[in-house]
């Protein structure tokens, strides 16, 4: 069995503690994102793998998961 998965050492439960700032005040732009992963020094795994999402405003962090639906949910 084959793992598709770029960053196993990344999970969603990781990616929304090290993200969950930046949807404080609603929707963020994925630059925010990524600015609240830096804030938090997200391992540089972590910020790979939100490097991966496109150029836009996401609504909620559950929408991250459309553009990462490799990343499991952890424990």
């Amino acid at each position: 069995m084959t793992d598709t998965n770029t960053n196993p050492a990344v999970t969603r439960n990781e990616i929304i503690d090290a993200v969950e700032d930046a949807f404080r005040d609603g929707s963020a732009t994925t630059q925010e994102i990524l600015d609240a992963a830096i804030r938090y020094e997200a391992p540089a795994e972590l910020q790979a793998t939100l490097q991966r999402l496109p150029d836009r405003t996401f609504g909620h962090v559950r929408d991250l998961w459309d553009h990462l639906p490799d990343v499991p949910i952890g424990d």
